[in-house]
């Protein structure tokens, strides 16, 4: 099949680019700029690419869906609330790794974005998509936030086996710097961020209603959360931490046992029966590495959950969710093992 790829000079986007250029079911990837100029070399902006010869060409809807299968958005939010809205109208099957599709409800889009919404009719036709999870349910996939994907994974087993009191759920989530993108930060200097660590967007981050909307659709009870975001001295990883009080005491078997039955056929979600995961079992792979404790002196649970940002967080998973929507077998083009030295 033949693949468009929108933005390719981030992190995200060269990093989608390699698995889509490794893909068995993939025969050629056609590059497409949001803003650069036709003909732009690819080596020009991605040195590593450079034995390639390829051009990012002018960005046009009409040439995507001539040339092209499918398309995948590695683009920043708000930028495909503007170029989707063709795919949508003519049911093109398009994977979106910005925030711009996640929220049903565009006041929280607006709120934590700071930005228009895309139209409410479009907004209803995409799904959202966690791809160990479920199958998608229409052809625009909006791929879930790197650590929505960490916190989902460790709580929607507490939820769906109706385990925790709902309004006791606080997540203190950390992340490497890769998360924050390319563009440069006061806080994203080497020597601000070198041998340092930092809070940010507290009860502000973007993907806080993201979460809510998807543990809405296990309990509907569900209200919000207390969730916190800390930026670490490393590259790639999330570490999500989340600590929940049971409905009524377990034990550390039990709670295992919740999670080895929830993820039991699912190959990306390894569930660690002793002992805690580290960033560096799952980098550069599609795996989430979950580990798990309950404390009977302050009847409370402990998940921790781990995963590559750049990959599981973002362009491996879109690579699940597109084999998922063509039918091809789960696992094709993300055999790669962890890269842990």
């Amino acid at each position: 099949m033949k693949i468009a790829l929108v933005g390719v000079t981030g992190y995200t986007g060269a990093t989608l680019f390699k698995l889509l250029k490794q893909h068995p079911k993939v025969d050629e990837v056609r590059l497409y700029g949001r803003s650069t100029p036709s003909d732009d070399e690819l080596a020009e902006l991605l040195p590593g690419f450079r034995h390639l010869n390829l051009h990012i060409n002018e960005y046009s809807s009409v040439n995507i869906m001539q040339e092209c299968d499918l398309v995948f958005f590695a683009t920043p939010a708000k930028v495909t609330s503007q170029l989707a809205l063709d795919f949508i109208q003519a049911d093109f099957p398009v994977i979106d790794l910005s925030g711009d599709f996640r929220l049903k409800d565009s006041a929280d889009y607006e709120r934590y974005y700071q930005a228009p919404a895309a139209p409410n009719q479009a907004l209803q036709a995409a799904c959202y998509n966690l791809a160990d999870l479920r199958q998608p349910q229409s052809n625009y996939i909006a791929n879930p936030g790197c650590y929505a994907t960490a916190t989902l994974l460790a709580t929607i087993p507490l939820l769906a086996a109706d385990l925790i009191d709902l309004d006791s759920l606080i997540v203190d989530a950390k992340s490497g710097l890769s998360g924050a993108g390319k563009k440069l930060t006061p806080s994203s200097h080497y020597a601000y961020i070198n041998e340092n660590s930092l809070p940010y967007k507290v009860n502000q981050h973007q993907h806080i209603p993201e979460i809510i909307q998807e543990l809405q659709t296990w309990q509907p009870a569900f209200k919000t959360l207390q969730f916190t975001t800390t930026l670490i001295p490393v590259t790639r990883g999330i570490m999500a931490s989340v600590y929940a009080k049971p409905k009524k005491p377990l034990s550390q078997a039990e709670l295992y046992q919740t999670f080895a039955d929830f993820y039991q056929d699912k190959p990306f979600v390894r569930v660690l029966k002793d002992g805690f995961p580290s960033l560096k079992e799952v980098a550069y792979s599609n795996y989430t590495d979950i580990g798990l404790a309950y404390d009977e002196a302050s009847h409370t649970i402990f998940i921790c959950s781990v995963i590559d940002n750049l990959m599981k967080g973002a362009s491996s998973q879109a690579i699940q969710n597109m084999n998922l929507l063509c039918g091809f077998p789960l696992e094709t083009g993300l055999t790669a093992l962890p890269t842990f030295f």
